[in-house]
């Protein structure tokens, strides 16, 4: 049987470089179609909300800012059953402890995916609401994704040059680009966050 692949990156995109797992999806999607047993997604910090998708997978592959300790932009790969203990062993917030969560009520029910593969980056800033991606951070997208590539290719999956399938993903409203450019200067910025985001009249 075909193997069924979920490629998800997961993170808050409004908290600097907590959005390093759903940018590398975007990314991924922007520039890779894959065959159909292979569904990429948007994980946010949807939490348990993920569990239909892990159900349904024979093979998980994660993108995530993970705290590992070492130098920011620092890329780690853990697999298997060693993959629930990095993403919560130093939380950086609430979204790695959600998806712990999600990985063991998986194995609890008897549906968490028989391979699990967490392509992690060591974060830079997490204290910038409303800001994007530090450079040192930005730059292991592409390096992580070739990681992703390798594995699958060694899983038997192959992806091709061109666009993915991006209906699991979120609105081009934020995508990196949108939300990047929209935001104001360091000058022009509300220091206490992005104001963008703030509800009118406060």
């Amino acid at each position: 049987m075909t193997a069924r692949t979920l490629i998800m990156g997961i993170g808050n995109v409004l908290w600097a470089d907590e959005g390093f797992g759903v940018r590398c999806v975007e990314t991924l999607t922007d520039n890779w179609s894959f065959p159909e047993n292979v569904q990429l997604l948007d994980g946010g910090t949807q939490g348990l909300y993920l569990l239909p998708f892990l159900e349904e997978a024979d093979v998980l592959i994660v993108f995530d800012a993970v705290d590992y300790g070492l130098t920011p932009g620092t890329l780690k790969i853990v697999e298997g059953d060693e993959v629930p203990r990095f993403m919560g062993a130093k939380k950086m917030s609430l979204h790695q402890t959600g998806f712990q969560d999600v990985i063991a009520t998986a194995q609890l029910m008897g549906y968490c995916p028989e391979t699990l593969i967490l392509i992690g980056c060591q974060p830079e800033e997490l204290e910038d609401y409303g800001g994007g991606l530090r450079d040192v951070v930005a730059a292991q997208i592409d390096p992580a994704i070739a990681i992703a590539l390798d594995k699958l290719k060694m899983l038997g999956i192959s992806a091709q040059p061109g666009r993915g399938d991006d209906r699991l993903l979120a609105d081009p409203a934020i995508k990196r680009g949108a939300y990047e450019e929209g935001r104001p200067s360091a000058d022009e910025a509300c220091r206490t966050g992005d104001d963008r985001f703030f509800p009118v009249g406060e």
